[in-house]
């Protein structure tokens, strides 16, 4: 059984068909990756396993439970956390309350102390700056208190969507360097991404999508190797 199932997948936005009779799985333990154009409909597959769309068909089941018509809120209660695209921090409020946000689906309040010494390990920057208001991270941070939030609900599968978006090329590697920390503690991780060559060399398996479909899959270091892939997606 897999950790994540998605069957026979289509969402639509309005009249856009977006994602189409899409069927993926996610093991337990994997990094799996999502690659592919601008529009290829990645970051509406992560919306909708974590219950901000809404698919017209198929099913999506979570530890052999299924989720397709719960809430957000009951999505991230049985173990999904999700850290969108654009990071959208709460700007307004200290980093330390951002990342207490991340915990609202929480009541022990030991295990939450816990879990913020947790996040506060992998980005000991967010420790520095704990009382700094957000808004005032420069992109690199807000990425890591993004994703850091994501970490307070204690997630079994973390969504990942573009965390090198718009980063110097020295953080994106930071950035690379933690996800794979946090995987090795024993987080399972379904990241979508741009940078398909970082994505594709941290990765078990992968996807390519096109335009709402899988167009490819296999494993990760095998699709490095495609001349295909190298071509579309690698520069060569």
């Amino acid at each position: 059984m897999s950790m994540l199932e998605l069957k026979d997948i289509n969402v639509y936005y309005g009249s856009i068909h977006a994602i189409r009779d899409m069927s993926l799985s996610v093991e337990e333990g994997q990094i799996v990756s999502l690659i592919g154009a601008n529009g290829a409909g990645k970051t509406t597959t992560l919306r909708t396993i974590s219950g901000l769309l809404r698919s017209k068909t198929g099913s999506i089941d979570f530890m052999g439970e299924p989720i397709t018509k719960k809430s957000a809120e009951y999505i991230v209660r049985d173990g999904i956390s999700h850290c969108p695209e654009g990071r959208r921090v709460f700007a307004n409020m200290s980093v330390q309350e951002n990342l207490e946000m991340g915990a609202f689906t929480r009541k022990d309040k030991k295990e939450i102390a816990e879990s913020l010494e947790i996040v506060y390990q992998h980005f000991p920057r967010l420790k520095e700056r704990m009382k700094q208001m957000a808004g005032t991270l420069s992109g690199g941070e807000q990425q890591m208190l993004a994703m850091g939030r994501a970490l307070m609900s204690k997630p079994k599968l973390l969504l990942l969507d573009e965390p090198s978006m718009g980063l110097a090329p020295i953080l994106v590697k930071e950035i690379f360097n933690i996800i794979e920390e946090i995987h090795k503690l024993g987080t399972t991780v379904l990241l979508v991404e741009q940078n398909a060559r970082m994505a594709l060399a941290i990765s078990d398996y992968s996807y390519v999508l096109e335009t709402g479909t899988i167009y490819l899959k296999g494993e990760a270091q095998k699709l490095i190797a495609s001349e295909e892939i190298r071509k579309a997606y690698l520069g060569g």
